[in-house]
């Protein structure tokens, strides 16, 4: 007779949905992001960066 393990089972692997702990969240799209604006703004840790895009779609992040 096969006795069940005294621990429980191992967790199924993490989803797109539940990332594992240190992972990045869903990205925020870009477009999303800018809202048909070129520029902006952004507080880390007590700055000021403003996040921009080109003519030829690129990013420039700048303090």
């Amino acid at each position: 007779m096969n006795k069940a393990p005294d621990h429980a089972p191992l967790a199924s692997p993490p989803t797109a949905s539940s990332p594992m702990p240190g992972q990045l969240d869903a990205p925020i799209r870009s477009k999303d992001l800018f809202d048909n604006r070129n520029c902006v703004f952004i507080e880390h840790e007590g700055m000021i960066y403003a996040l921009r895009t080109t003519r030829a779609g690129k990013l420039i992040l700048t303090k």
